[in-house]
């Protein structure tokens, strides 16, 4: 792997960290049922995707809490309405920076296509 792969696979890998934390901290502040049914799984899935780049980098890297928190409290000040669409743009995007990584790194397909899931699963909360 070149430098240019291995910055976007310890990006993905920071990334996929973080968004387990997220999860799981809006799984503990929202007030739906079905909302945290949800967010329980996919941070369970964003740590799937974290090994799937762990695979690739062999770099321990510590999940940072600062968007867990930021979000935290966007729930509470703008409400599910408003944060939701938010989050699954996110979701988007990360479908996006993954797929040039996937001609190289095979296993970066699965996570693509659960990125584009999980933003489709956090849009539908909203129905």
């Amino acid at each position: 792997m070149n430098e240019k792969q291995r910055e976007m696979l310890l990006t993905a890998q920071q990334g996929e960290l973080d968004a387990v934390l997220m999860y799981k901290a809006l799984a503990v502040v929202a007030k739906e049922e079905t909302d945290k049914a949800a967010f329980t799984r996919l941070a369970a899935e964003e740590g799937r995707h974290a090994s799937v780049f762990y695979a690739y980098t062999k770099q321990k890297l510590a999940a940072s809490d600062k968007q867990a928190k930021a979000l935290t409290v966007l729930y509470k000040v703008l409400g599910r309405k408003r944060l939701y669409p938010f989050i699954a743009k996110g979701e988007y995007a990360a479908v996006k920076k993954y797929e040039p990584l996937i001609a190289d790194f095979p296993e970066v397909k699965s996570v693509k296509d659960d990125e584009k899931r999980h933003g489709d699963e956090v849009r539908a909360l909203l129905n």
